[in-house]
């Protein structure tokens, strides 16, 4: 068992890979890089087979 294993989980372990990998680029790859990495979820109630309006889940979260 590798020893990154024994401290945190492989989401977390190439989160933090990622984000050295980003930091090493040269300015400009790296803006275009960030950029890449930022998503957006969003969801939508159905009801009778009709989709309802979708809703970004960053909206909801700064609204509460």
């Amino acid at each position: 068992m590798t020893a990154w294993r024994t401290l945190f989980t492989y989401n977390k372990y190439a989160s933090i890979t990622a984000r050295a990998l980003r930091a090493s680029l040269k300015e400009e790859e790296r803006v275009i890089a960030e950029k890449r990495g930022v998503t957006n979820t969003r969801f939508q109630k159905w009801e009778s087979g009709v989709g309802g309006q979708q809703v970004l889940v960053n909206e909801v979260a700064e609204k509460k």
